[in-house]
């Protein structure tokens, strides 16, 4: 049985009389983890780890209660290592520091390794996870963290790169249906349960287990002895509702992505979906609107070039009016776009153009189409030789616009669709009157 840390010694603490549900009904054992299959089969890497109690350093990543601190607890009961949990939140770095100390005292002194959970790892800054790093590596601790956030940017990546990372994923309903029938069975008041009303806790908690406890939890203390928890109280006690939605976190750019996805993909139908789920979790409108004013570029286009004029007339609507009566104007927006023909023609050409610019910011400007505002830069050549196109036919004259030791290059090329089908022709026309005019030329030659 493995010893637990603490930075305080103090006298054992009572078993509080009034332990929340989620806790009370917290699994002990691998086995009656429900959600994690497949991370948690037999013979899988996590698995193994825990049935030899042989660990290496890993991350729980995962959404809230999808079962990373149950996973830790189940290591504490099991393992015969020494064994200290953390909070990201409540630890101080010089508390992390002693503990490193005297876990690599341990490993010195006793040959054994010290098992350190932290969680919410993401919320130590990067200092504070650099204290971690030699005793990670000299092997004095393992190191198993938990996050809600992608560890990709939130775990600094000399630590990251030294520890597996372990995908959770969010419950799913008959995984949370399946909890809170197990959780029901332990409250001491007999009550029963309408499918409905469980299918409406699972729908609710978002696949979050601690909170679909929480919520049944909240029913189960409104209820008398022996009742049935009936669709109608389960609403009425969770009307307050909460969407999974961090604003800065990576559900926020999971969310943007899928609503900038559809609407390249020509689904209004999803746009609006994502739209709403945004709006209603309290997004920054005018987040959403730059957005949608990056896509009428992007995605759009020259295809349509009123695409740019609606966005920025929305973009003023939305400033003007505020939420939430700025919805509708977000709305009509986004079916526009949705509903728009579709080409990216002008950032294919800008990045053409750009990695040009990198390769080629040397090459000076030809001398015809440079000014020439003073009688010095006319007398060394600036501007000499320049067709003001308007002097000419068509209003078109051919010259070289490149620098003079670079090829003529292709960035743009219209596509068939919307507009661009109006400037695929401007362009042709613009193209057989520069090959008749060096025709011409050649022939003076």
């Amino acid at each position: 049985m493995s010893k637990q840390l603490s930075f305080i010694e103090s006298e054992p603490l009572q078993q509080p009389i009034d332990i929340p549900l989620a806790e009370r009904v917290r699994p002990q054992e691998i086995t009656q983890i429900v959600g994690q299959e497949k991370l948690l089969r037999p013979g899988s890497m996590l698995e193994s780890m825990i049935s030899s109690d042989n660990y290496s350093s890993f991350i729980l990543w995962g959404p809230p209660g999808t079962g990373k601190t149950t996973i830790a607890k189940l290591i504490e009961l099991t393992t015969t290592h020494s064994f200290c949990s953390l909070s990201a939140v409540l630890t101080k770095i010089g508390e992390v520091k002693t503990l490193m100390e005297e876990a690599k005292n341990r490993l010195f002194r006793e040959q054994k390794k010290t098992l350190v959970f932290v969680d919410e790892i993401h919320r130590f800054n990067k200092s504070q996870q650099d204290a971690f790093l030699p005793y990670v590596e000299s092997g004095a601790i393992v190191l198993i963290g938990a996050t809600t956030e992608n560890p990709s940017f939130e775990v600094i990546s000399a630590l990251l790169s030294r520890c597996h990372v372990f995908v959770l994923e969010s419950l799913a309903a008959e995984n949370i249906q399946e909890i809170l029938k197990r959780a029901l069975s332990t409250v001491p008041k007999d009550l029963t349960i309408d499918e409905d009303a469980l299918q409406i806790l699972a729908e609710k908690s978002g696949g979050d287990g601690r909170k679909a406890l929480n919520n049944l939890e909240m029913v189960a203390r409104r209820m008398n002895r022996g009742e049935k928890i009936s669709a109608e109280q389960v609403m009425q006690a969770i009307s307050q509702r909460s969407m999974f939605y961090d604003k800065r976190g990576e559900e926020h750019f999971n969310l943007i992505s899928a609503f900038q996805k559809s609407i390249r993909g020509s689904d209004p139908q999803a746009a609006l979906y994502w739209l709403a789920r945004m709006l209603e979790a309290g997004e920054d409108p005018m987040y959403i609107t730059r957005r949608l004013v990056r896509i009428a570029t992007e995605d759009i286009g020259l295809a349509d070039p009123q695409a740019i004029t609606q966005a920025m007339a929305i973009k003023d609507a939305v400033h003007f009016l505020g939420m939430p009566e700025a919805s509708t104007a977000l709305t009509q927006l986004t079916i526009y776009l949705a509903t728009a023909p579709k080409s990216n023609t002008t950032e294919v050409a800008y990045f053409a153009a750009r990695d040009d610019a990198h390769a080629t910011g040397h090459h000076k400007v030809p001398l015809h189409i440079c000014n020439a505002p003073t009688k010095l830069m006319k007398d060394l050549g600036y501007n000499k030789g320049y067709k003001y196109s308007h002097a000419y036919s068509d209003n078109y004259s051919y010259q070289k616009y490149f620098p003079d030791s670079m090829d003529e290059k292709t960035y743009y090329s219209p596509s068939a669709f919307g507009f661009e089908k109006e400037i695929k022709k401007r362009l042709d026309w613009w193209d057989s009157l520069k090959r008749k005019q060096q025709d011409q030329e050649k022939d003076k030659k």
